[in-house]
């Protein structure tokens, strides 16, 4: 089974995001907690995408393609964009006590997306910056 959604980046296309992966999985007779996840996972980096690497130009796109083979999920986002989006390697877990003490906001969405997944990579293709991210689904 699989699906794809191309969006231009713009905030108000979030929501289109999240009914899309909320309704594939849905579809797929998946639990409410699991579908929760994954769409808050794939909610934060479309918003990656859109907010860092593309500023907000709604005249740039976005693909995301979700496949879900027996009980594996693959789902890949791919940025047109004129840059290349590609944040270091393995994300640290934030200091959650020091994040309060400091009053900061933001900041801890890709370690979010890093403990739901249980894979996240970013790579090039055709110069275009690429999202996989993998889950085996129980």
């Amino acid at each position: 089974m699989q699906d794809r959604i191309r969006i231009s980046c713009s905030r108000q296309n979030l929501q289109q995001v999240r009914d899309f992966v909320r309704g594939f999985l849905l579809s797929a007779k998946r639990n409410d907690l699991l579908v929760n996840q994954v769409v808050l996972a794939v909610d934060e980096v479309v918003a990656n995408f859109i907010i860092h690497a593309n500023g907000e130009d709604a005249t740039q796109f976005l693909d995301l393609l979700l496949v879900l083979a027996d009980q594996h999920l693959d789902i890949e986002i791919e940025d047109h964009g004129n840059t290349l989006f590609l944040p270091p390697g393995k994300v640290p877990n934030p200091d959650l006590r020091a994040y309060i003490q400091q009053g900061r906001k933001g900041g801890m969405g890709m370690a979010l997306v890093s403990r739901i997944m249980d894979q996240v990579e970013f790579f090039e293709r055709n110069s275009h910056t690429v999202c996989h991210l993998s889950k085996t689904l129980i």
